[in-house]
């Protein structure tokens, strides 16, 4: 993001329609299955007219076959489907001389009727998913500028970000990420905005705007939170009710200077970042001193102080919002990235991601109850460089 920054992507990796069919194997099988189901059922029906008397009937089966190809297929493929179901009846009935009576008459009728039925649920089927591409494309731009992807490479470093919305369909919510090279170093955010929905995404855009000026003008990164702290009470003076009063933002901010083997931080009541040195190892970036969240400035006084810690060439840095260490399993208990990570090393900062965000789907079934924003950023070592190059 920013100028140095830029978009290395396209729109953040998140869970869409598509490729939630990619990644489940089990339900691209049933899909499968499902897109069989009508061929099945009319095969079946002819089977079951021919192993039985004529007063039994297979008029449901083959009446069930159009209407279970309207959602799946072509509006082409589901004419064929009613088609064939009608044949299906029209057929035997015609070879045995009774398409004249009452009984036959009325199962043709009806199966046109449910073909026709089937065409029109079709059409409306098609339409809305046309309506929901159309709402799909507007809301992958919206996340895009909003919340773009960083580069793969900012300021000689590796980074890496995933977006995992919680909600079907959805796109961004009040999760947010952003990473910027500046003239003082690699400055970044990570953060959770209180509550759900369009004031949510209000409140990433302020914060978002606001780190990226701020990043390119404050001296400091205490400076920087400052400017957040001010422009999140400048939008609470436009929220009505209960967000006019609660309304905050939980955010760690880190900034790496050029030529210095340090990373800043500062903590504002958000999870823990996670320093994951080359090898395996790992260690919880705990603030010496709790801070309350942004925009939260009123009920305390304390000054923002940037913590240094070392940050040695081959190291990555990982920040997550609560979606990650608050995921639950089955029996309610939560997942504690510092333990699922320990003891493993990673290629680079997207094979970390995919890892994690692996585990994370394990962990819970792959149902997940809150948004998941992850950032890695990794300082390439030397041997790491020659090996790329």
């Amino acid at each position: 993001m920013g100028d140095n920054g830029g978009t290395g992507g396209t729109g953040t990796r998140g869970a869409t329609a598509d490729s939630t069919w990619v990644r489940n194997p089990r339900r691209a099988r049933v899909r499968r299955f499902l897109r069989a189901v009508p061929a099945l059922m009319i095969v079946g029906g002819i089977g079951y007219d021919l192993a039985t008397p004529p007063a039994f009937t297979a008029v449901p089966l083959f009446a069930a076959a159009p209407l279970v190809a309207a959602p799946f297929f072509t509006a082409r493929t589901t004419l064929v489907a009613g088609l064939a179901a009608v044949l299906a009846v029209v057929g035997p009935r015609l070879h045995s001389g009774v398409l004249h009576e009452a009984p036959a008459i009325t199962e043709t009728v009806t199966l046109i009727t449910v073909s026709g039925l089937a065409l029109l649920i079709n059409r409306v089927v098609r339409r809305s998913g046309e309506r929901l591409a159309s709402a799909r494309g507007i809301a992958e731009t919206a996340q895009r500028a909003v919340l773009p992807t960083p580069a793969e490479r900012i300021g000689g470093l590796r980074v890496a970000a995933r977006y995992e919305a919680a909600q079907a369909d959805a796109f961004i919510g009040g999760d947010l990420f952003a990473v910027q090279d500046t003239p003082y170093g690699v400055r970044l955010v990570v953060g959770d905005v209180r509550g759900k929905g369009m004031g949510a995404v209000e409140a990433v855009a302020v914060v978002l705007g606001a780190f990226r000026e701020a990043a390119e003008q404050e001296s400091s990164l205490e400076g920087v939170t400052q400017r957040l702290e001010r422009a999140l009470a400048r939008e609470g003076t436009r929220r009505d009710g209960l967000d006019a009063f609660e309304g905050f933002t939980t955010a760690v901010l880190a900034e790496v200077p050029r030529g210095e083997g340090v990373v800043r931080m500062v903590n504002r009541g958000h999870p823990d970042p996670l320093l994951l040195y080359a090898g395996g190892s790992l260690e919880p970036l705990e603030p010496a001193e709790p801070a309350l969240p942004l925009g939260m400035a009123d009920l305390g006084a304390w000054p923002d102080r940037a913590e240094q810690v070392p940050y040695p060439p081959g190291a990555t840095l990982l920040f997550y919002t609560d979606g990650l260490s608050e995921a639950r399993d089955a029996t309610g208990a939560f997942y504690d990235p510092a333990v699922g990570l320990a003891g493993r090393d990673f290629e680079g900062p997207e094979e970390l991601l995919d890892a994690l965000v692996e585990d994370v789907r394990r962990h819970t079934g792959g149902g997940a109850t809150d948004d998941l924003a992850l950032l890695a950023v990794n300082r390439p070592s030397a041997h790491a460089a020659e090996h790329r190059a």
